[in-house]
């Protein structure tokens, strides 16, 4: 790569988004960082033919092993997230699959919460079985059930906090701490939710944590990708097999994107916090409304724990309606103006949408009674998952109201 980037040393947040990984080009003097979209370099040495050969080149061969533009966002990334390095993949999906497939074989087991995000529900129930690694479902806010469910081949616990989209918690420092004293050899968070700016998991004790990119760190809603950070010996390993052999790789135009948007990360999480307690508060003040999930309001069962864990609430939460979800569903879908129905979430505009139990069940839970009764407990017929984006929250509640 021409030029270096910061050193990133004594940097405030805010500062490291914007400069973490940049570097004035020295050829164009070129300030905003350049998008290098060719998929092949000429080395400037010979380098072997093999993926395997190039592991001691410092530079560029091939876009499926590394890309000059990825490349920046990784420093980026490992810098916000205080991690040694970072790696990036064409989703969050990918970069999860990646970790675990990378980790993890025949043989093997796996903790994973018994309500987590759907994409990673569906790999552990579906894929992962034929691939001969053992999986079991626990509520991760209790510590006594996740001791419990640790086996002498136990190598892997995956924790999401907050989860999606339950908004549950769960204690990153505590469950890190059981889970390598009893032998567990990883532990990795899905901290999409959190964000960097709310949690940095590595420094409460993981090995691991992922991202999907699409969600805040890019920010917008216009590209797609995921990343996992972590030790760079780690990714290193990671990267020749789950990159290079699993080829779910990011492109650099989406990288570009990603780094443009992560640029703005600390003052659009602020921006979301802001609103998200606001509307948060209209809600659980409103006739119609039931019940909100938020870490930010006390009324949230770990609202100690989000005070604790979190520098960030996020903007985030679910709420629950006393009239039938899907009929206030339907009037969303026809009558806000400013929010979208729709999926997805951490944009920078506000997207909701109904996720009923019905459809948790055949995704999530499948055929386990236990494990669905406790998720009805919590979130009963449905929750509406609400994205609060940066507008004016008093617009946001004057949308939602005509719903409601």
């Amino acid at each position: 790569m021409t030029g270096k980037p910061g050193s990133n040393r004594g940097w405030h947040t805010e500062t490291m988004a914007v400069h973490a990984g940049e570097f004035v080009d020295p050829a164009t003097r070129a300030s905003s960082p350049n998008l290098v979209m060719s998929v092949t370099f000429a080395p400037e040495a010979v380098t072997g033919f093999s993926a395997r050969d190039e592991q001691g080149y410092d530079g560029f061969v091939y876009g499926r092993v590394g890309s000059p533009t990825v490349a920046q966002l990784e420093a980026k990334l490992a810098a916000l997230e205080g991690a040694d390095a970072a790696l990036c993949f064409g989703s969050g999906v990918a970069a999860a699959h990646a970790l675990i497939c990378g980790r993890l074989g025949r043989g093997d087991h796996l903790i994973v919460p018994d309500a987590n995000y759907v994409g990673i529900a569906e790999l552990a129930r579906d894929t992962l079985p034929r691939f001969g690694i053992e999986v079991s479902y626990v509520d991760i806010a209790n510590t006594g059930e996740v001791a419990a469910a640790i086996r002498p081949n136990t190598r892997m616990l995956w924790l999401e906090t907050p989860a999606n989209p339950t908004m549950k918690l769960c204690d990153i420092a505590a469950l890190a701490r059981l889970a390598h004293e009893r032998g567990v050899r990883d532990v990795a968070v899905d901290s999409t939710y959190a964000t960097p700016m709310a949690t940095q998991p590595l420094a409460l004790g993981a090995d691991f944590v992922v991202h999907s990119l699409t969600k805040y760190i890019g920010g917008h809603g216009d590209a797609m990708g995921g990343a996992v950070l972590g030790r760079k010996a780690d990714l290193d390993a990671l990267n020749l097999e789950a990159t290079v052999h699993f080829g779910g790789v990011l492109s650099p135009f989406n990288a570009w994107l990603i780094l443009r948007g992560a640029a703005t990360l600390p003052i659009r999480m602020r921006a979301h916090e802001e609103a998200a307690l606001k509307v948060a508060r209209f809600l659980e003040d409103h006739p119609s409304v039931s019940r909100v999930f938020y870490p930010g309001l006390a009324s949230h069962p770990q609202h100690e724990l989000a005070r604790r864990q979190m520098r960030n609430f996020s903007g985030m939460m679910t709420f629950q309606t006393r009239q039938p979800g899907p009929e206030i569903a339907a009037k969303m879908v026809k009558d806000l103006e400013i929010i979208h129905y729709a999926v997805s979430l951490g944009h920078h505009r506000s997207l909701v949408y109904w996720i009923g139990t019905p459809d948790i069940q055949a995704s999530t839970f499948r055929h386990d009674p236990e494990q669905l009764r406790r998720y009805r407990e919590y979130a009963g017929d449905g929750v509406f998952r609400l994205s609060v984006g940066i507008e004016n929250p008093d617009d946001l509640i004057a949308d939602l109201a005509r719903v409601l």
